[in-house]
């Protein structure tokens, strides 16, 4: 028996609004595969108006969003799984990179400017999954927070009628020769801040060369922060998710409005999928830029292929990663499922592994979160030394970045990204960060030329949006 009811509709040939769909909504969220892989961006899903929303900051964050969420899908999770969607009906949100400092009892002293919580997560009794290989579009209806079984299915299919009826209306043609978004050009720019300069990141990277020659770490992420001011409400969030999915789509990325912050999200990076007992992550280490002329692009992709230092980089997250995954995964089921591949984007060429494991029967969501948070592509080897390090060397807290966004279904299935490519609005202003692997034989000006690659979409989505002239402040 299942938990919810359900609704389809056919999408060839058209597609969802869904700027216009989730504009003024509470708590809207867009969990987007805009590059439509068939291993990586099969669905994208969107929702609005949870039943109950979860804000927290502290070391007892995961357990108390655990005992909620047990207590809306209670323990037997069969009735929630589909055939058509991995989310029908569960909690969407974020968990930010500071949880981590909290759960690993690492101490400090970095000033936390934007004081955000720990962790956001939507509670939806209703979901849109897109299937961008059926071209289907599938809409699911619990009725929760309800638990009498006759109010319950009540209110599922009132809930259903409700989003079925704002679905159709926003169904469209895809038109012909158009983009979903126009904006200007893209070499414009905004008025950026680093809470870095050049020299001062330089230096910083010099410290963690100090601390891998003296054996304390062998790789650690160090990252800087960019700001700059949203002109009031004449900046529409979706409508600048739009531009950075449409400038660099990504499998990973995404939008959520959390009422006191907003996220939009181009990551190209998978954190933690569960599907069943199955377990998987997708670490990455080693960028190269792009480049417009054929050969010189070439020459950047076999340049990333052949280097030693990327290739060693990831070999040691990807160990890492294994012995993360081990602590939950049943005895000799962990393996390297792949390497080492080169992916493309259109900014940036990017190396990933694959790492594959099977759950402990008696382990969940959550305890395969506590065991791998945060990802250690973005802390360092050893992890709890690394993020000690990196507390020690940045200068403002990291928030949501390299944390992580996505889903949990009530049936204990998981997706989450690594929170990177991914700016966070609040309060007026816009940030986001940028980071580069330091390795023994980093070269501090290529580590800080890296992050800059990095920073070349967001800033272009930035400044199409805003449209203002390039000046950047602070990175000289």
């Amino acid at each position: 028996m299942t938990s919810y009811l359900w609704k389809c509709f056919d999408l060839k040939g058209r597609r969802v609004a869904w700027a216009d769909l989730l504009h003024s909504k509470k708590h809207p969220f867009f969990l987007d595969s805009g590059r439509n892989d068939p291993g990586r961006g099969r669905y994208s899903f969107m929702g609005f108006d949870p039943f109950d929303v979860f804000i927290h900051q502290g070391a007892d964050t995961l357990d108390l969003l655990q005992a909620r969420f047990y207590r809306c899908a209670g323990r037997d999770p069969k009735g929630w799984a589909a055939p058509f969607s991995p989310l029908t009906s569960g909690i969407v949100g974020c968990l930010g990179y500071d949880y981590g400092l909290r759960q690993e009892k690492i101490k400090s002293s970095v000033r936390d400017d934007l004081n955000l919580p720990d962790a956001y997560f939507g509670f939806y009794d209703g979901t849109i999954t897109i299937d961008h290989f059926a071209q289907k579009l599938y809409i699911t209806s619990s009725g929760l927070p309800e638990q009498d079984p006759s109010r319950r299915e009540k209110k599922a299919s009132s809930r259903l009628e409700e989003l079925a009826a704002e679905v159709e209306a926003h169904i469209e043609d895809i038109p012909r020769g158009k983009k979903y978004f126009s904006w200007g050009e893209k070499n414009m720019a905004v008025g950026l801040k680093s809470n870095f300069r050049k020299e001062e990141y330089i230096r910083a990277v010099e410290k963690a060369l100090e601390h891998i020659a003296c054996g304390d770490i062998y790789q650690v992420n160090l990252s800087q922060r960019f700001e700059c001011d949203l002109p009031g409400k004449a900046c529409d969030l979706l409508e600048l998710y739009g531009a950075l999915r449409d400038l660099s789509p990504a499998p990973f990325g995404g939008y959520m409005d959390a009422g006191d912050f907003q996220l939009i999200s181009n990551s190209p990076e998978r954190f933690l999928q569960k599907r069943g007992g199955l377990v998987r992550t997708r670490p990455m280490k080693g960028t190269r830029p792009r480049a417009q002329d054929p050969r010189e692009d070439a020459k950047m992709r076999q340049e990333i292929s052949q280097s030693p230092k990327e290739k060693a980089e990831l070999l040691m997250i990807t160990d890492l990663l294994r012995n993360d995954l081990g602590r939950v995964c049943a005895y000799g089921s962990v393996r390297v499922e792949e390497m080492r591949t080169i992916e493309e984007y259109e900014y940036v060429f990017q190396a990933t592994s694959t790492v594959e494991g099977l759950l402990e029967k008696d382990k969940d969501a959550f305890d395969l979160l506590r065991a791998c948070f945060p990802g250690g592509s973005i802390t360092g080897c050893p992890k709890i030394r690394a993020m000690e390090i990196i507390e020690d060397l940045e200068p403002a807290r990291r928030g949501m970045y390299t944390g992580s966004m996505g889903y949990i279904n009530f049936d204990g299935g998981m997706d989450l990204n690594i929170l990177i490519r991914t700016l966070l609005a609040r309060r007026g202003k816009i940030y986001f960060h940028v980071g580069s692997g330091i390795v023994a034989d980093s070269d501090p000006e290529k580590e800080y030329e890296e992050t800059m690659v990095k920073a070349r979409s967001l800033r272009a989505a930035l400044g199409s949006i805003l449209c203002r002239p390039a000046v950047i402040v602070g990175v000289s």
